[in-house]
């Protein structure tokens, strides 16, 4: 079938369900939601036989809906309605949520109901539930109404609101997130955080200055006075509560951009005393931990949780030297785990947006994200695994396929292009990496193909090793028996050796430094040349402004060569 999306932005479901459609024959196109009149030019062009909206701030138009059959994927049980569905749910501490796909009608969220999925809630940032739980689900559900719009004979049943456990609730404010931080505890705190985490943050006052706030961790061991910020440790800065105290990454200020706390508010910071850690050992009261690592059967395991898998310069110096101790450590293997939701997006664009030139800034963090890579490339002490329990962009495709196996996890959504911020060339030895892998003219078609690759495509074209159990806690024990396994096997002293031989070969035919001049010199040319399109890209992207037209390779209706069906 032909299916249009229509679509606010295309975020991680999107994504995902794109992908998951496409995996089934249907032929899928995207237009981004800009106009009513868009919207029917794309219906006109593509001329679907069903519609699919898995991301709409704003309602379909009625000469569209009115015409065919328009599915609307909520993030809410049955019933529940309105546009702050996850955001209450999280806030309220619901034990058990849900995806409805519900056919559109002029009453908003009202329209009889095509397919459910329901999934335990658990404690966690809106963005981090909405990215795993709210997307298999949703993949789930949408799959089923697909199906049955095919099969032609399903009649979908009609919303009973007076049955439904869901209701009909306002748009969440922020008056209902507000904090206060004389009365609510930590548990308090982190529910109103978590539930505005990713957009639109809750609003509140640092050091005295108005700001919004994101990224909120607990901690259980430092207290303080209610309200005081008693403690900063690398990006964040921890604030006291009532009975304990909340670790706050990231905010934004006023007309400003999201950013780490302690460079939001660096000269306030400086003056706040450093809570600082006993090495990289994580710690053994729950607290905030970017960087952690764990060992078990003679398997280290790296974790690196970086907010939104965006990785600047000194994250990456950091991660470098989290990685050469690691080295250093009585065990076989290291296994890099990364974030639960993100392994790495590659350089921090924010960061490069607020510095005083993002040009020296941008050259800066890909040199670091470089150094990393090259140090994985070149340990010969170990064999090291990338696991992906979490999605990842172009530059963290590339460094985490810098390491000897690459184990992904079903459900992950890999970008692994740069084209899309810019045109940028990119690097992380991509040259090197990725031909070997799927040849060069598979590489070729990767790099311009500009859209998602899941884990399941990233391991049957060769590109990784393998695809994992989709569920997290399994798909961790799965990576931590692998491991031992390679760490215990007979032969590991005849693999380890003839990845060095490998290494040298390669070497001896074409350094790493090669390599990496060559990326370079071409990302030289995207960061200081006359073409502007990465730093326009890259001022759009962190301020997330308004789509104003929907990309080519996303909108097959609009390429030159496509034809309607006759």
């Amino acid at each position: 079938m032909r299916v249009l999306f229509l679509v606010h932005g295309y975020n991680s479901l999107t994504q995902s369900l794109h992908s998951a459609l496409a995996a089934r024959g249907h032929e899928v196109s995207i237009e981004f939601d800009i106009a009513d009149s868009v919207a029917e030019e794309a219906v006109a062009l593509f001329r679907p036989d069903l519609v699919v909206a898995p991301y709409l701030r704003r309602a379909i138009p009625a000469s569209i809906w009115s015409r065919m059959v328009c599915l609307i994927v909520h993030p809410g049980i049955v019933g529940d309605r309105g546009p702050s569905a996850l955001d209450w749910a999280i806030q309220d501490g619901e034990k058990a949520w849900g995806v409805t796909v519900l056919e559109a009608r002029a009453e908003m969220d009202a329209g009889p109901i095509w397919a459910t999925a329901a999934f335990p809630m658990r404690r966690g940032k809106k963005s981090s539930v909405y990215r795993n739980e709210v997307t298999a689900a949703a993949c789930s559900a949408v799959i089923e109404a697909v199906d049955k719009f095919a099969a032609g004979n399903f009649v979908p049943t009609p919303l009973d609101q007076a049955s439904a456990r869901g209701r009909l609730r306002p748009p969440m404010k922020q008056a209902d997130r507000r904090i206060d931080w004389q009365r609510d505890d930590t548990a308090t705190v982190c529910a109103k955080l978590d539930a505005a985490d990713g957009f639109p943050g809750v609003a509140d006052a640092l050091f005295g200055a108005p700001c919004h706030l994101f990224d909120a961790w607990p901690e259980a061991k430092l207290t303080g006075v209610p309200g005081a910020v008693i403690a900063r440790r690398e990006t964040a800065l921890l604030r006291a509560t009532t009975d304990g105290a909340v670790w706050l990454g990231h905010v934004k200020r006023p007309d400003g951009i999201k950013l780490p706390a302690t460079l939001a508010f660096a000269a306030e910071s400086a003056a706040v005393p450093e809570a600082a850690l006993d090495g990289w050992f994580a710690a053994p009261v729950a607290t905030w931990q970017d960087i952690r690592y764990a060992e078990a059967g003679g398997v280290g395991f790296l974790h690196f949780e970086f907010y939104n898998g965006a990785m600047g310069t000194r994250q990456c110096r950091r991660l470098a030297e989290a990685f050469a101790w690691a080295r250093t450590r009585p065990t076989k293997v290291i296994v890099l785990m990364g974030g639960a939701d993100f392994w790495s997006n590659g350089i921090h664009l924010n960061l490069i947006e607020q510095a005083e030139s993002p040009a020296d800034e941008s050259w800066a963090n890909i040199n670091a994200i470089d150094d990393l890579a090259e140090a994985i490339l070149s340990c010969d002490s170990h064999l090291t695994v990338a696991a992906l329990q979490g999605n990842a962009g172009a530059g963290g495709c590339f460094l985490a396929r810098a390491a000897d196996f690459v184990w992904a996890r079903d459900g992950v959504i890999l970008n692994p292009h740069y084209m899309n911020m810019g045109n940028l060339y990119g690097s992380e030895f991509w040259t090197y990496l990725l031909p070997p892998r799927v040849g060069t003219e598979g590489a070729l078609r990767i790099m311009k193909h500009r859209l998602p690759m899941t884990a399941r495509e990233a391991a049957a074209s060769g590109f990784y090793d393998a695809c994992l159990a989709a569920e997290l806690a399994a798909f961790r024990v799965d990576t931590a028996r692998r491991a031992a396994e390679l760490a215990a096997a007979a032969d590991f002293g005849a693999r380890l050796a003839a990845k060095r031989e490998r290494r040298a070969r390669d070497e001896a035919a074409k350094p790493l430094a090669a390599y990496r001049a060559e990326e370079l010199a071409q990302m030289k040319r995207n960061f200081y040349g006359f073409d502007p399109s990465y730093h326009v890209a890259r001022w759009h992207f962190v301020r997330k402004s308004p789509q104003s037209w929907t990309p080519r390779h996303l909108a097959k209706h609009r390429e030159l060569d496509w034809a309607p069906p006759t």
